[in-house]
């Protein structure tokens, strides 16, 4: 049997973990993943054996004023890895300039394993658009990778820009939990026939948040009273946003929740008219995938999104797009699609491409991708 270890430095989350998990389950693959104690986030809900490997980051205290200039200076990196990989047919790292995958790249003559490496990045950045560390790093990363396993099309060509090897390239798009996400095709809109549109990503400046906040501003100025909105996650950003609600006296219609477990997500879909990823690209990011797009597409929940990097290859046809950073326009494309239809309206998505971002097809390609490496 395969064995994998798992390997994404200190952000193994759930989301991602589902295919490897299904994997491990059907026992095409014994799989672990590598679990730091400073992990940034919490898998367990998932029962994926885990492999606890310190970083020099978790070193590091908290509360140190100048934490992050430490961390800089000495590089974040995880310590023993070697001992954790030591055994493994396959390790599946993820990015080309990532400290981790750099370490597996370092140590894979000496331990013997193939390195597959998962992509999401859509933007070629080479040597220029990359610091000194960065740079070595895509390097023995790109000569190391025996796989390629970008997540979409245009990481594909992203990768291809890079210097890897077409023939070690598969397209592998990830994976959600459709018949869990499906629980939200029984819409169960606000008692008070209200529409809740959901945003649920990073609170960051290029996730959009903002525009939303400003096309709910435009709708209420239309006369718009039934319309709320849902606001999840943490970030930089999170207090700015917070003062814009105040600012356009948005403060009894907009919640915001750092977080919310992941096993809960399918109950506020539920109650969602929509769906508003607000994507905006920045010079050193564009949207790779868009998970809540799966998962709102596994709902049957309307989507309302930019045409920011692989947001149109992952939705195609299943969704309304709207130029990035345009508020005028989301809120029209509001207006004339989800807001005009009864609360909790469901539109049904392509099932072909419903079924290419399910867990099991998820699974299936991590299998042929391992077999493809000749691993047992």
């Amino acid at each position: 049997m395969t064995r994998v270890v798992v390997l994404r430095g200190t952000a193994a989350n759930p989301w991602d973990l589902r295919p490897w998990q299904a994997l491990h389950d059907d026992g095409r693959a014994r799989v672990a993943v590598v679990v730091p104690p400073d992990n940034d986030y919490n898998i367990s809900s998932l029962t994926l054996p885990t492999i606890p490997v310190r970083t020099t980051g978790g070193l590091l205290p908290e509360r140190l004023p100048a934490r992050g200039l430490a961390l800089k200076a000495v590089g974040q990196r995880h310590l023993g890895l070697a001992d954790a990989l030591r055994g493994a047919d396959v390790v599946h790292a993820a990015e080309l300039g990532t400290w981790f995958s750099w370490q597996a790249a370092r140590h894979k003559d000496a331990l013997g394993y193939k390195l597959a490496l998962t992509v999401w990045e859509t933007l070629p950045f080479k040597d220029a658009y990359r610091n000194v560390r960065t740079r070595r790093y895509r390097r023995d990363v790109l000569a190391a990778t025996d796989l390629f396993l970008p997540t979409t099309e245009r990481a594909r060509e992203a990768l291809l820009l890079e210097g890897a090897d077409p023939d070690k390239i598969r397209v592998a798009p990830p994976g959600i939990d459709v018949e869990r996400f499906g629980a939200a095709r029984d819409a169960t809109p606000p008692a008070d026939g209200s529409h809740l549109i959901l945003s649920a990503a990073r609170m960051v400046w290029e996730k959009g948040h903002q525009d939303l906040l400003r096309a709910l501003a435009v709708l209420r100025q239309r006369g718009r009273e039934d319309v709320r909105a849902l606001l999840i996650g943490d970030g930089p950003e999170r207090a700015r946003l917070e003062r814009v609600v105040a600012d356009l006296g948005l403060g009894d219609r907009v919640q915001l929740r750092a977080a919310v477990p992941y096993d809960e997500m399918p109950g506020l879909y539920a109650q969602a008219s929509c769906l508003v990823l607000a994507s905006i690209p920045v010079w050193s990011w564009e949207e790779q995938f868009g998970m809540v797009l799966a998962e709102a597409l596994g709902g049957h929940v309307p989507i309302v999104t930019t045409r920011s990097g692989a947001i149109p290859e992952v939705v195609g046809d299943d969704a309304t797009l709207f130029a990035p950073g345009d508020w005028l326009g989301l809120a029209d494309a509001l207006e004339a699609g989800p807001l005009a239809q009864p609360p909790g309206a469901r539109r049904a998505p392509d099932p072909a491409r419903l079924e290419r971002f399910s867990v099991p097809a998820a699974a299936d390609r991590l299998a042929d991708a391992y077999a493809a490496l000749g691993a047992p």
